[in-house]
C-alpha cells in the first residue's frame, strides 16, 4: 500500500444532524400553530423555532431558582 500523503477522513455525524431536522421541524410546527396566522406570526415561529433550546435552558433555570 503506497502513501501519497493523502488521509481518509470518515465523519459519522450525519444521525445527529437528522434529529436535528426532526427537532427542528417539530418546533417549527408547535410556534407556528400558536402563532396568530399573520405573515410575520410565521416568520417569527420559524425564528422561534431556531432558538427554541435558549428557551428551554432558560425555562429551566427558573424551575431550578438561578
Amino acid at each position: 500500500m503506497a502513501t501519497d500523503g493523502r488521509a481518509r477522513v470518515i465523519v459519522q455525524e450525519g444521525p445527529w444532524g437528522f434529529v436535528f431536522l426532526v427537532a427542528y421541524i417539530g418546533a417549527a410546527i408547535d410556534f407556528v400553530s400558536v402563532s396568530d396566522g399573520s405573515f410575520w406570526g410565521v416568520v417569527l415561529g420559524l425564528l422561534q423555532a431556531i432558538v427554541w433550546p435558549a428557551y428551554v435552558v432558560y425555562h429551566v433555570l427558573l424551575l431550578i431558582g438561578v
